[in-house]
């Protein structure tokens, strides 16, 4: 069975209007909903997206996913906007959006929550919303973002290794649930959002790396999207300063401490990915339909096929395969060992 834990919600434009309006007015007109009826909703997902002719459903048949769990485009969250009410209303809606793709497509979709983050709001506001997805929806993990502020520097973040996470730390151990690290939204005008997911994901690492997170919470599940930023591929840059010190292998043991996702749009970023950090802390995904939804002219292949990429590994033995397509998804989200595939 192929798992892709990165998958975002393919959402109707009502979702979009909504936001808009709520933005327009800064919440004076009221909370309001977004109503996609269940056969609008149906229809929908069946209908072509990302200008490929294809729709959601039928690009994840075609490189052979079975299953994906979705969450929110995390560049449309708007973290930093203000009154943070206005937040809370829109991961809210995109959260119920989820939940009613999963509910109509079971064997297709499971769910992933955004949390309702605001630059200088604790986290201890998020968890309202994670057990609500939780038990009312059976959403299997939530998006952890390391920058609500946006990169607009209006509000200094604690790195992921600080204490001001801990209350988030303490309720996902409690549930068993995976957080799952991605920058989410950029308004400096410096840098796409892409690159701000990168940056923002290695700064992630390395602050939990250096950090006392996973001695004071052994339990915890936390996966780095996109390969880990760009950790796996400058690791030497950091082991060298812990051998000067003396630590030995200290840097790649604590690095093994955290999962990686294979949302790499070539097979050599791919391949040093699982050399650094091994298959067992590698999970399979895709973010099909998204950034990678487009056809290399060299090959004519979908660059986010990335199951035709580890499938041609020859050094890696089946079972690191299916560690990377399955076992670990399974693991980590605790998903229903009957999913069924999409096909």
């Amino acid at each position: 069975m192929v798992i892709d834990v990165h998958g975002h919600v393919t959402a109707p434009e009502a979702l979009y209007a909504y936001k808009a309006g709520i933005l327009a007015s800064r919440g004076w007109h009221g909370r309001g909903k977004v109503a996609v009826s269940d056969d609008e909703m149906v229809a929908f997902l069946n209908q072509p997206t990302f200008d490929t002719g294809e729709s959601h459903i039928e690009l994840m048949r075609e490189v052979g996913t079975d299953l994906q769990l979705l969450s929110p485009r995390p560049y449309q969250m708007m973290h930093s906007e203000k009154p943070a009410k206005l937040v809370q209303w829109y991961i809210e809606e995109c959260n119920n959006i989820i939940a009613q793709q999963c509910r109509l497509f079971p064997r297709i979709f499971k769910g992933i929550c955004g949390l309702p983050q605001s630059p200088g709001v604790s986290p201890k506001n998020c968890l309202a919303e994670l057990d609500r997805c939780v038990k009312e929806f059976g959403f299997v993990g939530c998006l952890i973002n390391p920058d609500p502020s946006e990169g607009t520097a209006t509000h200094e973040m604690p790195g992921l290794g600080d204490e001001y996470w801990y209350p988030l730390y303490e309720h996902l151990v409690k549930l068993d649930l995976p957080g799952y690290i991605h920058g989410a939204g950029c308004r400096s005008p410096r840098y796409s959002y892409s690159i701000h997911f990168i940056n923002e994901e290695t700064i992630g690492v390395i602050s939990l790396v250096g950090s006392r997170v996973f001695q004071d919470f052994p339990k915890l599940k936390l996966i780095v999207s996109h390969g880990g930023g760009a950790v796996p591929y400058h690791v030497g840059r950091f082991i060298a300063p812990t051998l000067r010190r003396g630590a030995g292998g200290g840097f790649l043991e604590n690095l093994r401490r955290l999962y990686f996702d294979t949302v790499l749009y070539t097979p050599l970023a791919a391949e040093l990915l699982i050399k650094t950090v091994g298959a067992d802390r590698c999970i399979f995904g895709t973010e099909r339909p998204g950034v990678g939804t487009a056809k290399d002219p060299k090959t004519g292949r979908w660059m986010d096929d990335v199951r035709s990429y580890i499938d041609a590994f020859d050094w890696l033995s089946a079972g690191d395969k299916k560690t990377i397509f399955e076992d670990n998804a399974r693991s980590l989200f605790r998903l229903d060992a009957g999913a069924k595939s999409a096909a």
